[in-house]
């Protein structure tokens, strides 16, 4: 195999296992701890489980951000030899990995631990029409849908890399 085929592959593997932890943590770990810190009916098990699933989401975040700058240095290898939508649609992808996990990590999980900051008890103990809720709500909101985004590029990803990789073994 040659070098060039060797470092897709890399690549693929490792943006393939930062997609499953990442489809791992939405569809289990959160929901997990919420639901079972909630049988617990504790005072805190909304803040205890949250606490569980930033410290998690900080590592998908971080590692999504990472990946997905050596995934475009990387890319650039050889690019050459790569037809231009597919190398565009690549690096689009990649981009926006980085870019959404960057997002999710340094304005938006810092701005759900400020607003938390400021609260006096658990946000299970606000009520719906608090503004502070209001604004965590959304904040959560935005936080999925950046989470939701990086997933989506790098499974577009994923398939422009295996393409790539298929092209570079023959």
């Amino acid at each position: 195999m040659n070098p060039i085929a060797s470092i897709n592959y890399v690549r693929l593997v490792l943006l393939g296992m930062w997609l499953g932890a990442a489809i791992y943590f939405s569809a289990i770990v959160a929901p997990s701890a919420f639901a079972v810190l909630r049988s617990y009916q504790s005072f805190n098990a909304g803040e205890v489980a949250g606490a569980i699933v930033n410290r998690n989401l900080a590592v998908i975040n971080l590692s999504g951000f990472v990946l997905g700058i050596a995934l475009f240095i990387t890319g650039l290898v050889k690019f050459r030899k790569v037809a231009l939508p597919a190398f565009m649609i690549e690096m689009i992808s990649v981009t926006a990995l980085s870019l959404a996990t960057g997002i999710g990590n340094w304005i938006i999980a810092s701005k759900l631990r400020a607003l938390r900051l400021t609260l006096q008890a658990p946000i299970d103990q606000l009520t719906v029409t608090d503004p502070r809720r209001i604004s965590f709500d959304k904040l959560h909101a935005y936080s999925v849908k950046a989470l939701s985004v990086a997933m989506i590029a790098a499974l577009l990803g994923l398939v422009m890399i295996a393409l790539r990789a298929r092209r570079d073994a023959k």
